[in-house]
């Protein structure tokens, strides 16, 4: 038996091959000890027994094949659970089916014996593992009652007064069986979808770290692209009315392609970490440099109540997208920073006049995607537009949740 593909290094080779080898092995004993018990009968013609034992091979070889191809993993996200999985070899079913056939019908002619149910039990019961639920019950039930039926009408010919046992132990035999062989197989399909489920859970993740990383990735560069290619069209401008200062705006230019290159490398090796405080020290000097009259409104409460760090580095990616926005979408004049705690709350504030055009954020980056994460923080992140003016309001819980108390010691709670 070969692996599946996924099977190599997910701890399903053994359990495959136990699987198989247990059904299969307890498959054959059964079919030897039982036609055995009657082919090797003296009152038995020779013939039977020839042809039971050809019969006896066929069914092992084609239940091992059979096996072996319902416990191969299907490529991609084949459906387990009982679904089909492909097309079952339909030359070993018939060929299966046909030697049960014999090794049923020739030791109720030559002897009535209960034990001509095995094989096509057997058979039964593999055929029922390439099916759906649905139709496996069908084909299981409708298996039960026939068996019934032909050992009861086969003790009622030969005059036996026994038929009701002639009937009930045929019918449980095919039951037997058939729990045995699809319990096993049940169990060989949770483990597949508990393995699948392992994968996917595997992908998910490196999916989204990678919607992470784009995001990281989209807010650095999106802001320092965004003050170089400002900063770019004044020095044109300065060009030829004040060489020194389109020098020294180019000099800039050259040190934000540092700091976008430095801040890249960052992200990508995963150290880095954005800062409100760092931010707002960035967007105002960025924003007057723009020229654009910037005030900044902090509370200096705040200072002495630091943040956890998981809240300042998000509020500081929602300043750096703010700022982004009014250098991008607007012809603003002035602009306004506001940061404080109040009520146990972190609260920003980022407006500007001038708002040409709203922000239209996509999924997956800018505002709507901020506003995603704070969200998860237990936070907010509004923004809103009245005429010219446009504002984003973000808020986030201003202290890590308290972990839960431990229960009090009966003595404590004043419990005698």
């Amino acid at each position: 038996m070969r692996d599946g593909p996924g099977d190599r290094g997910a701890g399903l080779s053994g359990f495959r091959r136990y699987t198989w080898w247990s059904l299969t092995g307890s498959i054959t004993l059964s079919l030897v000890l039982f036609v055995r018990t009657w082919a090797l009968d003296d009152g038995v013609p020779p013939w039977a027994g020839a042809v039971s034992g050809l019969a006896l091979v066929l069914l092992v070889v084609a239940a091992a094949v059979l096996l072996a191809r319902r416990l191969r993993r299907p490529p991609g996200n084949g459906v387990s659970g009982g679904a089909v999985r492909g097309r079952p070899p339909v030359g070993w079913l018939v060929t299966g089916g046909l030697a049960a056939a014999v090794l049923g019908a020739v030791p109720l002619a030559v002897r009535d014996d209960g034990l001509w149910s095995v094989a096509p039990a057997v058979m039964v019961s593999i055929t029922a593992t390439f099916l759906r639920p649905a139709r496996r019950r069908t084909l299981i039930a409708g298996a039960i009652v026939a068996a019934a039926a032909v050992g009861g009408a086969a003790a009622l010919a030969s005059g036996d007064e026994g038929w009701l046992l002639a009937a009930a132990f045929p019918a449980g035999m095919v039951a037997s069986v058939a729990w045995m062989a699809l319990g096993m197989l049940w169990a060989w399909d949770v483990a597949d979808r508990l393995d699948r489920a392992r994968h996917l859970a595997a992908e998910l993740a490196v999916k989204d770290e990678r919607l992470r990383f784009a995001a990281d990735l989209h807010d650095i560069q999106g802001h320092h692209l965004q003050v170089i290619a400002l900063k770019g069209e004044l020095a044109a401008r300065l060009v030829q009315a004040d060489p020194a200062r389109a020098a020294a705006e180019m000099r800039e230019v050259r040190r934000l392609a540092a700091d976008a290159l430095r801040d890249t490398r960052a992200v990508v090796q995963g150290y880095r970490r954005t800062t409100l405080e760092d931010e707002i020290a960035n967007a105002a000097k960025v924003l007057t440099a723009a020229g654009i009259d910037t005030a900044v409104d902090r509370d200096r409460a705040a200072g002495a109540r630091p943040l956890p760090e998981p809240a300042r580095h998000v509020l500081g990616l929602v300043m750096r997208e703010a700022t982004t926005n009014v250098l991008r979408h607007s012809r603003a004049r002035r602009a306004r920073i506001a940061y404080g705690v109040e009520d146990g709350r972190a609260r920003l504030l980022v407006g500007n006049d001038g708002a040409a055009d709203p922000p239209r954020p996509d999924p997956g980056t800018g505002l709507r995607s901020l506003a995603e994460r704070l969200e998860r923080a237990g936070g907010t992140l509004d923004w809103r537009r009245d005429g010219e003016r446009f504002e984003v309001a973000a808020s986030l819980p201003a202290a890590p949740p308290a972990p839960p108390a431990p229960p009090a010691h009966p003595a404590e709670a004043g419990t005698p």
